[in-house]
């Protein structure tokens, strides 16, 4: 089963392009013949390519040393053994922007939909993650720098909007409405010094899939993880325990 691109405009940052996503082809696929970038080059804010981190024989890529510290932080290929990374972290057929929730107690959880985990971002870094070894399992992975007291506040935000929103909202990005359903709180471990976790139903046009969330405050950097199943839109998910340990850990070391 392919998730359609109406499903993919209310997870807009979420990559669906990359290699071992259930080999779907589609607008929400990578074109025929062109799969991830493997050098895992950096996606600025402004959009312009970062430099690209050489993979190292061993397997695992080399650390950068130059860079912001949030593309320091950035996964690249070869970080995580069984999955493919791509610098491409968002469906090139999504919506741009923040979506705009119809509950003001949900703006938070729309907010983290969108390009930005939300406005007060000063920079964001997204990658795609896809599972060689879980087919149709699909990743995106962004770090985000902040003041410390802004990324202590986004925590706080979201902490207190997924119990205010449990019974669901809608979200509007560039005209394309969808809804949220059963927002629940997940239990998740990370190693950051604080997260919030959460599973929901997006759906869309009679499309819906379930999506599992992760965000992570680690000093003034926010990583947000999300995860959905391309191949059985259904059928419930959770980001990797090793995709977001791998992910906390450039945090630290970038920092």
């Amino acid at each position: 089963m392919k998730v359609r691109a109406t499903v993919v405009a209310l997870v807009p940052a979420l990559l669906l392009a990359a290699v071992g996503c259930g080999g779907t082809n589609g607008p929400d696929s990578a074109p025929p013949g062109k799969g991830p970038d493997p050098k895992g080059s950096a996606s600025h804010a402004s959009g312009a390519p970062g430099a690209p981190a050489p993979a190292s024989p061993g397997g695992s890529a080399a650390p950068k040393t130059g860079g912001s510290k949030a593309e320091r932080s950035a996964l690249e290929q070869g970080d995580l053994p069984g999955y493919q990374i791509s610098a491409q972290g968002k469906n090139p057929n999504a919506p741009d922007g923040q979506p705009q929730a119809d509950k003001k107690a949900c703006q938070p959880l729309a907010d983290i939909m969108g390009d930005e985990p939300d406005p007060a971002a000063r920079e964001t870094v997204n990658r795609g993650v896809g599972s060689q070894k879980q087919v149709g399992l699909a990743v995106s992975a962004s770090v985000s720098s902040y003041t410390e007291s802004d990324a202590k506040a986004l925590i706080a935000r979201l902490k207190a909007a997924v119990p205010a929103c449990g019974t669901g909202f809608t979200a509007t990005v560039e005209k394309q409405t969808g809804s949220y359903r059963d927002v629940r709180a997940a239990d998740y471990r990370t190693a950051g010094d604080e997260s919030v976790s959460w599973t929901t139903t997006a759906a869309a046009q009679g499309v819906s899939a379930q999506v599992h969330l992760v965000v992570v405050r680690e000093g003034d950097t926010i990583v947000r993880l999300m995860a959905l199943n391309v191949a059985a839109a259904q059928q419930k998910t959770q980001v990797p325990q090793e995709v977001a340990d791998k992910q906390v850990e450039k945090v630290k070391r970038a920092g």
